[in-house]
């Protein structure tokens, strides 16, 4: 899934208002906007779907916002009010700056989106769609070309680049000058669940900041407040690492049968006498890959509740079904670190056979 599922539903508002439990990020957000020093590029670092997108759009709301800043009028008692910090979420700029849902792109002039394969290769000058990384033709055609010029209204220039790690190496090189000499009243907002992937000239360009995962209760009322039902967003919440993202596809029935599917068989597979059905769950896994962290960590899940079921019984069984579960959970850590999908999973079923 691409992008976050808050961002896409949210409203023409403050989007900086509707970022929930990263205290941390916007209190620089809102430091940078409070002193007017507002860095020329941030790199919005964290797992995906836990708000970074919906605070880049609602710092590039801000800048562009056509009230925020200027005398807000008198107040109860005749003194001018300070101006909001944020932007005001209504006037015009703030509403194009939003995203739009059928296009993932802004409509106001000085929004700019980067994102692989947003745009037809005819939009950005290729031969071929964009399918592996951002194309340095699309830095091309719209940093450099426009980085130059002054914002169109006049207010500020935002360029907000998703997935920041999928830019190639010559987008890269080339985005980087801009970064080094940005023009006036220039931004840059780099997204980013892989930061280790950019370029250290990249990193040392921008101002770092962090975004942690969603506690469970956070992701249950955002996937509620999306549609799901409350006790399949509580489930799917506790298996979703922090990510509203990651809930939202866990939330899907289609996906919770194939999740069931692979727990069973990973119980049968542990139980069987020999080892054919490990390796045809391991040779299954290989072809589901995008699928398997999520069947995983819902192995776990089961094998956590299973083992306190067992211990509050009193059953003997509860301690192998707590060191099998300790076993999926490190299999999840290797599938992060890029380890080969059918080896983890054989590898996690025959540990968990020999308990």
């Amino acid at each position: 899934m691409t992008g976050s599922v808050t961002l896409r539903k949210a409203m023409a508002s403050d989007l900086l208002s509707q970022v929930r439990a990263q205290e941390t990020a916007l209190r620089t957000i809102d430091w940078a906007l409070e002193s007017g020093r507002v860095h020329h590029a941030y790199l919005f670092v964290g797992p995906d779907g836990v708000g970074k997108e919906l605070a880049a759009f609602g710092l590039a709301q801000a800048l562009v916002c056509e009230r925020r800043g200027g005398d807000a009028g008198p107040g109860l008692f005749g003194a001018a009010e300070k101006p909001p910090v944020r932007a005001c979420g209504t006037c015009s700029a703030c509403s194009r700056a939003v995203p739009r849902e059928d296009t993932r792109r802004s409509h106001h002039p000085d929004v700019v989106v980067l994102e692989r394969g947003l745009y037809t290769a005819q939009q950005i000058g290729r031969t071929t769609e964009e399918k592996q990384d951002i194309s340095i033709h699309q830095v091309r055609t719209l940093v450099l070309a426009r980085a130059a010029f002054a914002p169109h209204e006049g207010r500020a220039k935002v360029f907000i680049i998703r997935r920041a790690e999928e830019l190639n190496l010559s987008a890269a090189n080339a985005l980087l000058k801009t970064l080094e000499e940005p023009g006036a009243k220039t931004h840059f907002i780099l997204l980013s669940s892989q930061p280790e992937a950019l370029l250290p000239t990249i990193l040392s360009r921008t101002q770092r900041v962090r975004f942690a995962p969603l506690p469970d209760d956070v992701v249950t009322d955002l996937l509620i407040a999306q549609g799901v039902e409350p006790a399949r967003a509580k489930d799917a919440a506790r298996l979703a690492g922090g990510s509203v993202d990651a809930g939202m596809l866990l939330a899907d029935p289609d996906e919770s049968e194939t999740r069931e599917r692979f727990v069973e068989s990973a119980f049968a597979a542990t139980a069987s006498p020999t080892i054919e059905q490990v390796l045809a769950l391991a040779e299954s896994a290989k072809k589901d890959k995008d699928q398997l962290p999520s069947n995983i960590a819902a192995l776990a899940s089961a094998l956590a509740t299973r083992a306190a079921e067992a211990a509050r019984a009193g059953r003997p069984d509860a301690e192998a079904l707590a060191i099998r579960g300790r076993f999926a959970l490190t299999a999840l850590e290797h599938l992060a670190g890029n380890g080969a999908a059918q080896l983890v999973v054989e590898a996690m079923l025959t540990r968990m056979r020999a308990v």
